[in-house]
C-alpha cells in the first residue's frame, strides 16, 4: 500500500501582493479620485459662490496648519499653536472688509503675538530653550501657509474674483498633470535628486507646456484678456508650483518624513496636496492684478 503524497494545510494566510503604485509614487486610482471631488468643489464654490472660497479656506488652511505644527512637534519643536491657528483665520476673514491691509496687519499682529508667547510660554521664571529656532520655524509656517493662502482670498474681491482665482488653480493644476505625464513617459534627467528623487527636466518641460497653454486659454476665454497675458502668469505659476513642491519635499526630507499628513487618499495630507499652490497663490495675485 503506498503513501500518497498531500500538501500540508496550514492556516498560514498568503500574502497580499502590494498595492500597486505609479511610477510616480502615487496611488493614481485614489489620487485621481479626491483631486476630481476637490476640483469639483472648487469649481462650484470659485464659479457659483466666489465669497464662499474663504469657508473654504477657514477650513483648509489650519488643518494644512496644524499637520505642519504637529509633524514639526514630533521633531522636538514648540510651536505656539494657538495664536497660529487664530491668527491664520485674521488674515483670511480681514481681507474681506479691509483688503490687503487687514491681511498684512492680521499676519503682523500674528508675528507679534507668536513671539510673546513662545516667550512665556514656559512660564517667567523659566529660560525659554531653542526659542530662536522654533520663532524662526514659526515666522516660516505663519508665511507659507495662512499668508500664501490668504492671496487668493485677495483675488475674489477683484473683478471676476472667483474666476481669476480659479484661473490660478486650473493653471497650477495643469501644470502638474503636464509635469507627471512628460516625467513618467519621457523623464531620464533629475532635476535635484537631493531634494526630490523623482523630478525631471522633461517633466519640468511638460510642466511648462500644459501650464503655459493653460493659462492662455484661461485667460483669453474666461478673462477676455488679451492671450500674452497668459504667457508670463503661466511661467510664473510653473516656477512657483515646483519650487513650492520642492520647498515641501526639503521640510520632510529635514524631518525625515515622506507626507505632513494621511486625510487625502492618494496624496497625504492637505498640506501635501496644496504646496504648490500656495507660493502660486501670491505670484497668481501679482501678475494678475498688475497685468490684468
Amino acid at each position: 500500500m503506498t503513501e500518497q503524497h498531500m500538501t500540508p494545510v496550514t492556516d498560514t494566510p498568503v500574502d497580499e501582493p502590494p498595492k500597486k503604485t505609479s511610477r510616480a509614487g502615487r496611488d493614481l486610482p485614489a489620487a485621481i479620485g479626491v483631486g476630481v471631488v476637490l476640483g469639483a468643489i472648487a469649481i462650484g464654490v470659485l464659479l457659483f459662490a466666489p465669497i464662499g472660497w474663504l469657508p473654504v479656506l477657514a477650513v483648509a488652511i489650519p488643518i494644512a496648519t496644524y499637520e505642519v505644527v504637529r509633524r514639526l512637534g514630533e521633531a522636538g519643536y514648540a510651536l505656539p499653536v494657538v495664536p497660529l491657528l487664530i491668527g491664520g483665520q485674521a488674515m483670511i476673514w480681514l481681507s474681506w472688509p479691509y483688503g490687503v491691509a487687514g491681511t498684512l496687519g492680521a499676519y503682523g499682529g500674528t508675528i507679534v503675538v507668536c513671539m510673546v508667547w513662545r516667550l512665556v510660554g514656559q512660564g517667567v521664571r523659566e529660560q525659554p530653550v531653542n526659542y530662536l529656532r522654533d520663532i524662526s520655524a514659526t515666522v516660516l509656517l505663519a508665511t507659507w501657509v495662512p499668508l500664501f493662502a490668504s492671496f487668493s482670498a485677495l483675488l475674489i474681491f477683484q473683478e471676476d474674483g472667483g474666476v481669476r482665482t480659479f484661473i490660478v488653480i486650473v493653471t497650477v493644476v495643469f501644470a502638474d498633470i503636464g509635469g507627471y505625464v512628460a516625467g513618467v513617459l519621457f523623464g531620464k534627467h533629475l532635476m535635484v535628486p537631493a531634494i526630490s528623487p523623482k523630478k525631471s527636466w522633461e517633466g519640468l518641460c511638460g510642466s511648462v507646456l500644459f501650464g503655459v497653454a493653460a493659462a492662455v486659454l484661461s485667460v483669453t476665454f474666461l478673462l477676455d484678456k488679451p492671450a500674452w497675458v497668459g504667457i508670463p502668469l503661466g511661467l510664473m505659476l510653473v516656477i512657483t508650483g515646483v519650487l513650492g513642491d520642492l520647498v515641501e519635499s526639503q521640510v520632510k526630507r529635514d524631518l525625515g518624513i515622506k507626507d505632513m499628513g494621511t486625510l487625502l487618499p492618494g496624496h497625504g495630507g492637505i498640506m501635501d496636496r496644496i504646496d504648490a499652490m500656495l507660493p502660486s497663490a501670491v505670484a497668481g495675485w501679482i501678475v494678475l492684478t498688475t497685468l490684468a
